[in-house]
């Protein structure tokens, strides 16, 4: 049985979420059954089964967020939160 896609909100509701300096707060849960990204009291939760384990976790929300924004992921930098459940990206947009 193939996996099902990931649940990704609506584009415009999560650039609502960046900062006027660019700068999007994620709280993740790794090791997760499904990928998905939600809104959560006004704040961005991303779920990916990638294992958090050399960087493949972050590698995967950097993955989900671009796809959700429609951006290139090389446009996400991970400024905080290498080895944290929160996270802050900068947005090049």
């Amino acid at each position: 049985m193939a996996r099902p896609k990931a649940t990704l909100p609506d584009a415009d509701a999560v650039r609502a979420l960046v900062d006027g300096e660019g700068r999007l707060a994620v709280r993740v849960t790794p090791g997760a059954r499904i990928e998905a990204l939600e809104i959560a009291e006004g704040r961005l939760v991303a779920k990916v089964r990638a294992k958090p384990q050399d960087g493949k976790a972050n590698d995967a929300v950097r993955a989900l967020l671009a796809s959700a924004l429609d951006l290139a992921p090389s446009r996400l930098e991970l400024l905080r939160g290498a080895t944290s459940r929160e996270k802050q990206f900068r947005v090049d947009v």
